[in-house]
């Protein structure tokens, strides 16, 4: 584990506090990340604390990939969102985690209320996935290639690749994107995945259908859109990773954590007991040699999603509206820290062959700082 002078520095030093993914890369992993999305980039102080590669050493863009956005119409493309976080990400020697490619929701109405044959739903599968992987070649350390293809019960979401394809468009497009850019890792990602159960172990199957396709699949993203005091257990969340590692993934990761309390605002209790699920989930990541990284869904109250889409729920995230520090951020920066002064304590899996560390292609390296 290499830890750079400076982390070393702080971390020997009583009282004085590294950033997160500072002590994360200490600790062992690639990255502590959040995601973004356009509108909140014209907030300098939001923007401030987002660009800090010392606290958030990946990007990933909210929305600006999603089909909608890149291919509104058919065979037209539109890169300008994208461009914007990627842009944003490798000024500020940011790594960037590309989000998504084949998704049932945000699309546009034409690929969605269309009336297609199996060559003709996947040839515009193909051709959407050459143009943006293709847009985007070496500029992604991933991509999250399928995007929660299942329903609650591990059944398969009745979307519009679905019913033309059955579940042969998931290596469809796993195929595509390795074609398009051979050096990115491609993903499965999906919430509610994260502990044991029948939609995880879906997730395992849909794992060895790509590979069983002769497609290649890297790794597997958690969401980890959760709710304050109802979280898996440490157990089951490394019994998830390890689950979906023994299928043929080298990787796993937490892509778009938020913890959410169902009710406003949030008890003095509540917000204690919102930073121990932090702590579990930094554990959890911890233990799993294979889990490269956490990354929260936006860092702050101030633009989550949460309250949009869950009425009277929200304050899900490290920070609060005011861009302050709340207990969850330092529950998370005390386990990194704990975990980068005297090891992880992270476990082989099983009989699973797991890196140390992970290199990135020299076209993601970051800049010295």
């Amino acid at each position: 584990m290499h830890i750079s002078t400076s982390t070393a520095v702080l971390l020997a030093v009583p009282g004085a506090l590294a950033q997160l993914n500072e002590l994360a890369k200490a600790a062992g992993k690639l990255y502590f990340g959040s995601a973004t999305d356009n509108g909140e980039l014209s907030d300098s102080a939001y923007v401030d604390i987002l660009k800090d590669a010392n606290m958030f050493g990946q990007i990933t863009p909210g929305n600006g990939q999603k089909w909608q956005y890149t291919e509104p119409s058919q065979g037209s493309f539109s890169y300008t969102s994208g461009d914007q976080i990627v842009d944003f990400a490798k000024s500020n020697s940011q790594i960037v985690r590309c989000h998504t490619l084949v998704w049932y929701s945000q699309l546009p109405s034409w690929v969605s209320s269309g009336s297609w044959s199996t060559s003709q739903l996947t040839s515009i599968i193909n051709t959407h996935i050459a143009n943006e992987v293709g847009h985007y070649k070496d500029q992604c350390y991933s991509w999250d290639v399928v995007n929660e293809a299942l329903n609650e019960d591990g059944t398969y979401r009745d979307s519009v690749f679905y019913k033309v394809l059955g579940d042969s468009y998931i290596p469809i497009a796993f195929q595509a994107a390795a074609a398009a850019d051979p050096n990115a890792k491609l993903y499965y990602n999906d919430y509610n995945i994260e502990g044991t159960g029948s939609k995880q172990q879906a997730a395992v199957k849909i794992v060895q259908l790509v590979k069983d396709a002769g497609a290649k699949i890297d790794g597997v993203g958690m969401q980890a859109h959760l709710i304050v005091g109802s979280i898996p257990s440490q157990t089951s969340l490394e019994s998830a990773m390890e689950s979906y590692l023994s299928a043929g993934v080298t990787e796993v990761a937490f892509t778009e954590l938020d913890i959410r309390f169902s009710s406003l605002p949030p008890s003095d209790s509540g917000l204690q007991q919102q930073a121990s699920d932090y702590a579990t989930i930094t554990k959890a990541c911890l233990a799993i040699y294979a889990c490269v990284g956490i990354t929260v869904w936006d860092y702050t109250d101030k633009y989550s999603w949460i309250p949009s889409v869950f009425d009277g729920a929200g304050a899900a995230l490290p920070w609060d509206e005011n861009l302050s520090e709340k207990p969850a951020y330092s529950a998370v920066s005390s386990v990194l820290q704990a975990a980068a002064t005297q090891g992880s304590g992270a476990t082989s899996i099983g009989k699973v062959t797991t890196p140390t560390s992970v290199t990135l292609p020299t076209s993601l390296m970051p800049t010295a700082m």
